[in-house]
């Protein structure tokens, strides 16, 4: 191996000639020697050694412990003070220098050597930490996610790029700041404040992530929709010393599912009118006939009076004939018999609240659940039921497109009552009910421009058909509309 290359600084030029011969004699080069700090700090700089012994006291304007100040700083060298004096105030100075060694003199060549070969170790060790911390901050620096640690006390101790700019916190300033401070986040829907993820891995120690509909709330008062986890970091005694927190942004993905979901719209709506096209030129086709035959068969009783009893018979045949066709319409369009289940409310609601969820955002408006715990199940036809349940959430998000001036709320509930029977409540916070109750139930009636009328009168008829009822009321402000189901029914 090649021999380490040490400075030599020394003001008494007899001790510094006895300690060049002790390195020489133990296998060490001595690079140079210097009698001033200042000289020691020029040799230092143009020739960087492996080591640098540096006696304390020093002639010149700077002792031995600024000299080892300025060296660490400019080339990183290893320092070992040497000094006869040991007192509390040079021990505090040369401990503030990072010292990688400290020699009494006099010493014996095992003393030396020994200082010398720790220093090295501790020197190539710390080398290595340095690097292995500069790879790992590239790294956290170059990746797509936000990346933040905090120690024990869940203060950050560190934040990546992409962190910063997410929260709006530099890292300068967030460092020591504590992270539900920088890290704000609350639920999309409900506003509701989301629990800190740092404190809930150290609580439980294990990897945590978010739940759905998170956003950030950044410094300026951005809202970025995020995912994450946290995961602890583990010490040596395996004890928890901090957190880290990966997040990312999601606003592209979301971008992107609501594009998919508006083409598979589109794609629907698209499907259904070709549907639609082909069912009205069958109707066209097949009523044509028997009324062409009506028609002239009502000519012949004119033309051919004597006639007349066989044209009437014709007529009345093709009249059948007609009514029959009506009849194998509505059969087809319609659902001869309900598909009945188990029927899992609650999902049932979560399912039409994801599927209107851009609507509500659209909207800016705050979703309020209160389902209960458990709810049960009740026997129906799923698709009928998710029907009516979309039905009312899309009228009361209609109610409240045009308010102004107050909170746009739309609150749902579903609780079973005393066992019998299972309700579920949409109540909006809209301009309220312009007309009698008894009358929006009706068919054709609508209080839209562009309506049919036919949604709330289709709900009443499916949840009649299910052996429930439903009404509704006015709010303060808006309206609310209720639909109950029995939990049981012997007959569908």
């Amino acid at each position: 191996m090649t021999p380490a290359r040490i400075l030599v600084v020394e003001d008494d030029r007899i001790v510094s000639r006895d300690i060049q011969q002790q390195l020489r004699r133990i296998g060490y080069e001595v690079l140079g020697a210097a009698t001033t700090g200042e000289a020691s700090v020029d040799i230092a700089l143009g020739e960087t050694p492996d080591i640098v012994l540096m006696d304390i006291r020093l002639e010149g304007e700077i002792d031995g412990i600024e000299a080892a100040e300025r060296i660490r700083r400019a080339c990183a060298a290893p320092v070992i003070f040497l000094t006869a004096y040991a007192d509390d105030e040079t021990v505090r100075r040369a401990g503030n220098a990072e010292p990688f060694g400290y020699l009494m003199k006099p010493f014996d060549d095992q003393q030396l050597r020994t200082a010398i070969e720790i220093a090295l170790y501790k020197h190539a060790a710390e080398r290595r930490l340095r690097e292995s911390e500069r790879r790992y901050a590239t790294t956290l620096a170059s990746i797509g996610d936000g990346v933040i640690a905090t120690d024990a006390k869940a203060l950050v101790s560190f934040m990546n790029p992409v962190a910063e700019t997410l929260t709006g916190w530099t890292m300068a300033e967030a460092k020591g700041v504590p992270v539900q401070e920088v890290f704000r986040i609350v639920n999309e829907d409900t506003r509701q404040t989301v629990e800190d993820p740092v404190a809930k891995v150290l609580r439980l120690g294990t990897i945590v992530g978010l739940a759905n509909h998170t956003v950030l709330i950044a410094r300026d008062g951005r809202e970025i929709p995020i995912d994450d986890c946290g995961s602890p970091i583990i010490d040596d005694d395996g004890e928890i010393s901090g957190v880290v927190l990966v997040f990312r942004d999601i606003s592209q993905k979301r971008e992107m599912d609501q594009a998919l979901r508006q083409a598979e719209a589109r794609l629907t709506l698209v499907s259904r009118l070709s549907q639609l096209g082909e069912f009205a030129a069958m109707i066209a086709h097949e009523v044509n006939q028997p009324l062409t035959a009506i028609v002239t068969n009502a000519d012949t009783c004119l033309r051919y009076l004597d006639e007349a009893r066989q044209a009437a018979e014709r007529i009345v045949d093709n009249g059948h004939r007609a009514g029959n066709v009506v009849r194998s319409i509505r059969t087809l369009v319609g659902r001869s018999r309900q598909e009945i289940s188990d029927v899992d409310v609650e999902a049932l609601i979560h399912e039409v609240i994801e599927l209107r969820r851009s609507e509500i955002r659209e909207c800016e408006i705050v979703l309020d659940l209160g389902l209960s715990a458990s709810l049960p199940t009740v026997s129906g036809d799923r698709v009928q039921l998710q029907q009516v349940v979309s039905n009312l959430i899309a009228n009361a998000i209609d109610a409240m497109r045009e308010v102004e001036g107050r909170q746009r709320r739309l609150k749902i509930t579903a609780a079973a009552n005393d066992g019998e029977a299972l309700t579920v409540t949409v109540s909006d916070t809209g301009s309220g009910l312009s007309s009698r109750p008894d009358e929006i139930f009706e068919p054709m009636f609508t209080t839209k421009p562009d309506g049919m009328g036919l949604g709330l009168s289709i709900s009443r008829s499916i949840v009649e058909g299910h052996g429930g009822r439903i009404w509704v009321e006015p709010g303060a402000p808006g309206t609310r509309f209720a639909f109950a189901i029995p939990l049981r029914r012997d007959e569908l």
